[in-house]
């Protein structure tokens, strides 16, 4: 088995799949539209859907907004270097919710950014390949 997808619920495709493209760098992989059930999916991700899991958003006809409800928590982004990460997301018009810093009762660097939707993204200071686990 492996991952194929998040699914998440977004009130402006167009708005979503900028995020996503022009302050995350994702790359926009596919779209399907779907009128007789009135839905559109695009389909994002830093890779291919083939080598790695990717982001799946889905634009249900008139539907603006979405209850994020309290079981979300967050999607997760591995970055060679959070500081910098965040200083480019403003840049690109991003907005951190969370200032880079070490990790509550930890020492991993993290921050999040908050999508268009509200949709917490944390990123994550990617660790050298010798403090890496291995499960």
């Amino acid at each position: 088995m492996r991952m194929l997808h998040t699914m998440l619920r977004v009130g402006n495709l167009e708005r979503s799949i900028a995020f996503y493209t022009e302050i995350l760098g994702m790359k926009l992989l596919r779209t399907s539209d779907n009128p007789e059930y009135k839905y559109t999916l695009a389909f994002v991700g830093y890779q291919s859907e083939a080598d790695g899991a990717v982001l799946e958003l889905t634009y249900n006809y008139g539907v603006e907004s979405y209850e994020l409800g309290t079981a979300y928590g967050h999607i997760a982004l591995e970055v060679d270097n959070v500081y910098q990460a965040c200083d480019l997301i403003r840049e690109r018009g991003g907005v951190i919710s969370r200032e880079p810093g070490p990790v509550k009762g930890g020492t991993t660097e993290i921050a999040f950014v908050r999508d268009p939707d509200n949709y917490a993204i944390e990123l994550i200071q990617k660790k050298p390949a010798h403090l890496q686990q291995v499960f």
